[in-house]
């Protein structure tokens, strides 16, 4: 599919070439053609060609048989960030500093058509462009088209589909085993009672997992259906609160929540009640015994805030921008117990976009980390609590 683009310019490179020189044929021969002047004879300054090229929905370079370049559309002026004046009579290279792209053009001077893929810019702007370069009239037309999106589409489709096939593959050879061990154990009921619960807790895992990316789905389509009502988001707090205090107990962790005032939201009490449960998960599995994990519910401004401070280990300064990714997990060395699939927070980040708001991460490592999650208030508070009691 990521050929198609480049195949798709040089067919239209060759399409433009074939009808150039037919229309030049059809111009020589007819009989009662006007006189031409010799300079109208030069191919490169020729209206039609240029007009073809202008109309072009990639960037085009028309050089000539000296590597010279003679025409630059106006796609290539935006995708090169160049002015066609400066770079007309400028030696191909002089206008973009690709060896690479010199010599493919160089090739097609020669009589050879070619499609490569080419890196230019620096490191923190480096774009991978699809060159096509053929012939055209002793030099060459050469046209260039971004890839770099389309390629970093499918490096995350391929990632995707890895990380997918990796987590299902792991609790079905987990099952594969345990029940073959079950079925050579000769109605054995200690190797039943042993890894029959096992089986059950690894397809409970993929269950979550399927559910996860039904969700994931969903959300990122743009088809996630909200059911919003005007609720006090703190309501939506201590439910989750509760929910977590026997574990985080268990954990050795302190769980408190600080609400002072009633904050109203227009939204989906269940999505905002998963996008809690995945921050607060998160936060307790990140935070050792001994450790607080704290639950906020407040205004600012014309936002609702909820936010989930922990003094866990943090997060590393490289891993920060990374971790509402689809399987990102910063730690991958801990046990799958711990780590979960790497799906949670990009599901939260989904839910809360849904509802115009923003979920961010701040985080010192070694000090612990805070989830902000920001929704449009609701700001007349006594009509937004007779809402809500009717």
């Amino acid at each position: 599919m990521l050929d198609a683009l480049v195949a798709a310019a040089a067919g239209l490179i060759a399409g433009i070439v074939v009808t150039l020189a037919v229309g030049r044929i059809r111009a020589a021969r007819a009989p009662y053609a006007a006189p031409v002047r010799p300079a109208a004879l030069d191919p490169y300054e020729d209206g039609r060609t240029q007009r073809v090229l202008a109309a072009f929905p990639f960037a085009a370079f028309l050089l000539d048989s000296g590597g010279i370049v003679r025409y630059v559309n106006a796609a290539a002026e935006e995708l090169f960030e160049i002015h066609a004046e400066r770079a007309v009579g400028q030696a191909l290279i002089a206008v973009v500093p690709s060896v690479a792209m010199e010599r493919q053009v160089l090739a097609a001077i020669g009589g050879e058509t070619s499609m490569n893929d080419i890196t230019i810019g620096d490191f923190a702007r480096e774009r991978t462009l699809g060159i096509t370069a053929h012939p055209f009239e002793g030099g060459a037309v050469a046209v260039a088209a971004d890839r770099t999106a389309l390629l970093a589409i499918e490096h995350v489709r391929r990632e995707f589909v890895a990380n997918v096939s990796h987590e299902l593959r792991t609790p079905l050879s987990a099952i594969k085993l345990m029940l073959e061990t079950v079925l050579i154990s000769d109605d054995d009921a200690e190797a039943r009672t042993l890894f029959l619960p096992q089986v059950a807790r690894e397809v409970d895992r993929m269950i979550r997992l399927v559910e996860d990316l039904l969700e994931l789905a969903r959300s990122e389509s743009g088809n996630l259906l909200l059911r919003r009502e005007i609720f006090d988001l703190t309501e939506v707090a201590t439910s989750v609160v509760n929910t977590f205090a026997q574990r985080s107990s268990a954990a050795g962790i302190e769980l408190d929540l600080e609400a002072p005032e009633e904050v109203f939201v227009d939204a989906d009490r269940n999505r905002l009640t998963q996008v809690a449960l995945n921050l607060l998960d998160n936060a307790i599995r990140h935070t050792p015994s001994g450790g607080t994990v704290t639950v906020e519910v407040s205004s600012e401004g014309r936002n609702a805030l909820l936010r989930v401070r922990d003094t866990g280990r943090g997060i590393p300064y490289h891993d920060l921008p990374h971790i509402f990714e689809r399987f990102y997990v910063v730690d991958r060395s801990r046990s799958r117990e711990h780590t979960g699939t790497g799906l949670g927070l990009s599901i939260a980040r989904h839910l809360v976009e849904a509802h115009g708001g923003s979920l961010a991460a701040h985080s010192i490592y070694g000090r612990g980390a805070t989830f902000v999650c920001r929704l449009p208030r609701v700001a007349d508070a006594s009509e937004a609590r007779n809402f809500a009691e009717d």
